[in-house]
């Protein structure tokens, strides 16, 4: 499922809407724990630390492997 999410770019100063993917991502007890005391560390939600980490861990396979070149159809909802 695809919802959009209206929200502010601090770094341009615009607020844009932006596409985003929802699904369910299920977590063992230690894990989600442990995440969310990141979270805190950090002042954001745990949803945001996840994307976050996401982001971060795309970045380095990318920086590793190459650019992950995607499709129209990469993007469709599913």
């Amino acid at each position: 499922m695809s919802v959009i999410v209206v929200s502010y770019h601090r770094k341009v100063g615009i607020t844009m809407a932006v596409i985003k993917s929802q699904f369910t991502l299920r977590l063992n007890l230690v894990d989600h724990a442990k995440i969310k005391k990141i979270a805190e560390a950090e002042n954001r939600s745990i949803t945001n630390m996840i994307e976050t980490l996401v982001k971060k861990e795309i970045k380095a396979y990318e920086d590793e492997h190459g650019e992950i070149k995607l499709t129209d159809e990469d993007l469709s909802s599913e």
